[in-house]
């Protein structure tokens, strides 16, 4: 299976640069898992295709601002750094640019150096751990000196960082956003809950592989990158009590269905735990736990299209990912959303 098999044509005017004014708005696009029929919806109209007893699982994880520039004590050039996964010692994994110029045991300074970073190890793949020193409470200076980490497609200033954080975003640790719940209002789940279906929420925080393209011509060859996650005993009582009463089980957004797919694999069924998933989700994979899939329109030759594919079919997914071409649905992180339903809803 090649990388190229997921390639598709995208106008760059299609990549939503703002997010929407009101969340639930965005475009909607309906498709049937197994036939591939197709339905042109709004995303408030998500509620229709949702039952009693149904349960939609929800990633809760919150993004921090980890995007920080600096610069070498002394030096004028900026350094870009990119916060990834948090490990011991004051210690994060990072992107770093240019990577040329931190090599082991150079210095970065934020702020005035409010914070200051030093590369301790390089690792294979060019992301550093750096160490960081600082007076008071590290989230604090991070919320004071970070910027919000959007993708590079996205060029255009964020107003509010919010708008870049799901609206039951609670737990922080994610580089990204899971995106697919950006579409979410209050209200709008307030509405669902009222019909009868549940809510559970898991926490998977978004790192490195959402940043690394697929760069193997064979998709056995990728290797993706870890990511910590959790389900609590809550979340795992009501999915496992909704698949007991065969009900429709909604995964919101990749990372949820990463999530449960993991704990599926590795227990044989949903249970509260929490841990380490790098799991590589693609045509042949099996799926034991989730039915149905709300998901944004991902990049070309992504780990997601991928993903995605797995769930339906690639030549599903080819001819909607077109069909939202020629609509001029909007793309990406700030873009309109699909939903991938199981055939008899």
């Amino acid at each position: 299976m090649k990388t190229e098999d997921f390639d598709f044509e995208l106008d760059e005017e299609l990549i939503a640069q703002y997010p929407i004014k009101d969340r639930d708005q965005s475009r909607l696009l309906v498709m049937d898992k197994k036939s591939g029929n197709i339905e042109h919806k709004h995303f408030y109209d998500i509620i229709d295709y949702l039952n009693k007893d149904d349960v939609l699982i929800l990633n809760d994880t919150r993004v921090i601002p980890a995007r920080l520039f600096g610069n070498r004590p002394g030096k004028e050039e900026k350094i870009e750094v990119l916060l990834l996964k948090k490990k011991e010692n004051n210690s994060w994994e990072c992107l770093v640019k240019p990577g040329k110029k931190m090599k082991i045991d150079s210095t970065v300074e934020f702020g005035n150096g409010k914070l200051v970073g030093v590369v301790k190890e390089i690792e294979e793949d060019g992301s550093r751990i750096i160490e960081f020193k600082h007076d008071g409470i590290f989230e604090e200076i991070l919320d004071e000196l970070g910027n919000m980490p959007l993708p590079p497609y996205i060029t255009a200033k964020l107003e509010d960082r919010e708008r870049y954080q799901t609206v039951y975003s609670k737990n922080n640790g994610s580089a990204a956003a899971p995106t697919a719940g950006l579409h979410f209002t209050k209200e709008l789940l307030e509405k669902i809950r009222e019909k009868g279906v549940k809510t559970a929420f898991v926490t998977l925080h978004v790192g490195l592989g959402t940043f690394r393209p697929v760069k193997v011509d064979d998709v056995n060859d990728h290797i993706m990158h870890s990511e910590y996650y959790n389900i609590s005993e809550e979340a795992s009582n009501i999915i496992n009590e909704g698949i007991n009463k065969g009900a429709n089980i909604v995964a919101v957004g990749t990372t949820s269905i990463r999530t449960i797919e993991t704990v599926a694999r590795d227990y044989g069924k949903v249970i509260s735990t929490s841990g380490w998933t790098d799991i590589f989700i693609y045509p042949g994979f099996e799926f034991k736990i989730i039915d149905s899939l709300i998901t944004n329109f991902h990049l070309p030759k992504s780990t997601l299209m991928m993903l995605v594919s797995a769930f339906s079919s690639k030549d599903n997914i080819m001819k909607a990912y077109n069909e939202a071409v020629k609509d001029k649905y909007r793309f990406f992180s700030f873009g309109d959303a699909m939903f991938i339903k199981k055939e008899d809803i």
